[in-house]
């Protein structure tokens, strides 16, 4: 099937470039490298070449170099996990959070882990951060306290009733010292599980292991919460079961009680007086059901809903998705009230705080902790997804160009020699434009097959 792809008409001097990059006589070859970047909004150009070489004969098998590449460059995707800032980069991301997570929990073998993880134990829990002040929200079927029912889009979701008495201080710290609440969070859900096991810490570790995989994400307030997959497993990890003692039930009530002990105190500084630093109460953990057997929290659904925050930061809130140097650019780049504040308030403490970098991390309203995480038994890491990718990618060059595989011929063995040159980064505003029409085309072409293969699956199986 073939799409038109139809993008807002680009000013005239963009219009200009882009013809300029139309007409020139590399053009197919760009083409050909922002489609193998998925359409990346910012790539990395290289220059530079690389040798195949059979060492026993000194025989120069290939020899690739950018010399004859539009501008001297080959382009790279720049690899980026947010959306805001390449949506082409940020979707494989979303794609390779997506198999890591649901491997933990449908099992994989290739990815590390059996299918009988999938018998093991887990659950589903957010935690979240206390009140810093009343704001607008949606409470069910009330009216929000302000008097007003809010839409799904109001921008008035999640800025205080009262700014005046909202605790932006405590909504900063709070976020900034979230990493630590988490750290805190499973050492001491570890000790809840042994005390409810009714063994010694040292031998619930020898029965039992506990594997994470988290995602962080914004609520509207600008406060940060994280999603986890918790699963029980035996002492073995993955690959060995769960002692009998180790339920739902007795996982659920350890995760409620652990969050209730967490404390992080934070010292008086200047006009702060000192902080205790805790979770909220809107704790919630729901048990995982197996795909397809009707429960509402699936496998499925738990990797897409990680798989999708992965991806996003604090520009949810309406900040920027880069560092602000001064207060004064905030206006400049029109961030509304509630997160200019936010952002004005980390800049203000930094000076109290130098040790916690609240001023590096200013556009991300405190938070200086990895968005999306994983222990390490959990299941396969991103840097396996990806060396799989490029192991796929190296196998076809070597077919088009006619190499041995190592695999199949180990005797046959070849010398790669590599030299490589960062050139800068980005596109011209013409080869932005027609780089966004790329990545469109392919997000249209992946949702035409994903809606087709249904439909292709029962005609192959009503086949004769």
């Amino acid at each position: 099937m073939t799409h038109t792809v139809t993008l807002a008409g680009p000013d005239p001097a963009t219009l200009t470039d882009a013809l300029r990059v139309a007409g020139a006589p590399g053009f197919d070859r760009w083409h050909e490298q922002i489609r193998r970047t998925g359409g990346c909004a910012d790539p990395i150009r290289l220059t530079g070449g690389t040798k195949v070489i059979d060492p026993a004969t000194k025989t120069v098998l290939h020899a690739y170099t950018t010399d004859h590449e539009p501008g001297g460059v080959l382009r790279i995707a720049c690899g980026n996990r947010r959306a805001s800032r390449c949506p082409a980069c940020a979707w494989t991301y979303a794609g390779d959070t997506y198999h890591l997570i649901r491997a933990g929990l449908t099992g994989d073998p290739a990815k590390g882990t059996p299918h009988t993880v999938r018998d093991h134990p887990r659950v589903f829990a957010t935690l979240t951060a206390p009140s810093f002040g009343s704001v607008h929200n949606r409470p069910g079927t009330r009216p929000c306290r302000c008097g007003q029912r809010h839409a799904d889009d109001d921008p008035a979701l999640g800025t205080p009733l009262d700014p005046a008495s909202y605790d932006y201080a405590g909504a900063v710290l709070w976020n900034n010292h979230a990493s630590d609440l988490w750290r805190y969070f499973t050492i001491y859900l570890r000790r809840e599980i042994a005390r409810r096991a009714g063994l010694t810490q040292k031998a619930a570790h020898e029965a039992s292991r506990l594997s994470f995989g988290k995602v962080a994400e914004y609520q509207k307030r600008g406060a940060v919460h994280f999603h986890a997959v918790i699963r029980f497993d035996g002492p073995e990890g993955p690959n060995s079961p769960p002692p009998a003692w180790a339920s739902v039930g007795l996982l659920t009530d350890a995760i409620h009680a652990a969050a209730d002990r967490v404390r992080v105190d934070v010292p008086p500084a200047g006009d702060q007086a000192a902080r205790i630093l805790g979770w909220g109460t809107q704790l919630d953990v729901q048990p995982i059901g197996a795909f397809g057997h009707g429960e509402q929290i699936t496998e499925q659904a738990v990797a897409s809903y990680v798989a999708k925050y992965a991806t996003k930061a604090a520009e949810t809130t309406g900040t920027v998705d880069r560092r602000v140097g001064n207060k004064e650019a905030l206006i400049l780049l029109g961030v509304p009230d509630h997160p200019r504040r936010l952002i004005e308030t980390c800049l203000d403490l930094h000076a109290l705080y130098p040790d916690r970098k609240l001023r590096d991390w200013a556009h991300m309203l405190g938070f200086r902790g990895h968005f999306s995480s994983k222990s390490r038994r959990y299941s396969t890491t991103l840097g396996a997804l990806r060396q799989v990718r490029a192991d796929y990618r190296a196998t076809q060059q070597r077919q088009t160009l006619g190499l041995p595989d190592p695999d199949e011929h180990p005797e046959s063995t070849t010398l790669t020699l590599a030299h490589w040159t960062y050139a800068g980064h980005g596109h011209t505003p013409g080869e932005s434009w027609l780089a966004q029409s790329i990545a469109r085309e392919i997000q249209l072409n992946r949702e035409t097959a994903r809606e087709e293969l249904p439909t292709y699956l029962a005609l192959e199986g009503a086949a004769p």
